[in-house]
């Protein structure tokens, strides 16, 4: 069995997955983005508004079908996050001063764009005092400020476990707060930057005993058993997280951690069926599912 970063692992399984890296995708995960004239429209827009979407940093492949069903997520506070987890394409360093003009070009951006459903996600920004919780409060505020009756989620850092920080966000009111675990218990260590999951699990169990819709989620294929992704629905649901995504690891380059595995669909399929019986309102679970994927029919259906 492999495993990550410094543990051992033996010569001949090392020689295997390295040949196993030069076999192509499978079929399932083979997708090609449109070229259509609305597409190539809304990358100008967020050229020309100099935003910066998790849809194109993190290379997402449902772009097209969310920006198509008018949902977008858009990424605050910069570009440049303060940590360096082992599967995210967003660029790690310092980041630029904050821009408190930020706010006002997102929500006008949304609406010039005609979102109907935002998505709103942020780097870390351990640097500052407050974690960035001012600039997200300010955003929330001037996106429904500029666009009456438009829904919202937020998928927000850790804040380091500070939930008076996390208290600020829940005080805006979007009407979902999101919070990625991204992976079992086991392998955060070697995945995730500074990140802890059971201070995951605690902002999470914070937002939804405020009476907020608590979201999460995972990504599978980076060494994780069966047992462990089961157990860390037990978890999250016991958490009060109502909706959960499940999607395939995708390495984003070569300095990124390599996928052990390519989970089919047949395996996805069988995790949103056992987590709707362990209590999710909601599980979207595919190869291409990412945290928005179809976050304006979960916002909507949550109303109902």
């Amino acid at each position: 069995m492999l495993v990550f970063n410094g543990l051992s692992k033996t010569t001949t399984s090392t020689k295997m997955v390295k040949i196993q890296r030069r076999i192509s995708k499978p079929d399932w995960l083979k997708i090609q983005l449109p070229n259509t004239s609305e597409y190539s429209w809304m990358h100008k827009t967020i050229r020309d508004h100099k935003l910066h979407t998790i849809c194109t940093s993190g290379k997402c492949p449902n772009a097209a079908e969310c920006w198509g069903a008018g949902t977008a997520t858009f990424m605050i506070l910069g570009d440049t996050c303060t940590r360096a987890c082992k599967f995210c394409n967003v660029k790690t360093g310092k980041p630029d001063p904050v821009d408190f003009k930020e706010p006002f070009r997102i929500a006008r951006s949304i609406q010039i764009m005609k979102i109907k459903h935002a998505v709103i996600t942020s780097v870390d920004r351990d640097d500052l005092p407050d974690g960035g919780a001012g600039v997200w409060v300010d955003t929330i505020k001037k996106v429904k400020e500029v666009n009456p009756g438009i829904t919202m989620e937020v998928l927000i850092p850790d804040f380091q476990g500070m939930t008076n920080l996390v208290d600020r966000i829940i005080e805006a009111e979007p009407e979902v707060i999101s919070h990625n675990v991204e992976t079992v218990r086991r392998l955060t260590p070697q995945i995730r930057s500074r990140a802890k999951y059971d201070v995951s699990l605690d902002v999470l169990k914070h937002i939804a005993g405020r009476g907020v819709v608590a979201k999460s989620g995972i990504m599978l294929g980076l060494g994780e058993t069966q047992e462990e992704v089961l157990e860390t629905m037990d978890d999250l649901v016991n958490q009060g997280v109502k909706v959960l995504t499940i999607g395939q690891y995708l390495q984003p380059s070569a300095v990124h951690l390599e996928v052990q595995e390519y989970i089919t669909p047949e395996q996805f399929k069988f995790y949103e069926i056992e987590g709707l019986k362990k209590g999710f309102k909601f599980v979207e679970s595919g190869p291409l599912v990412r945290s928005s994927y179809h976050a304006e029919k979960h916002i909507n259906a949550l109303k109902e």
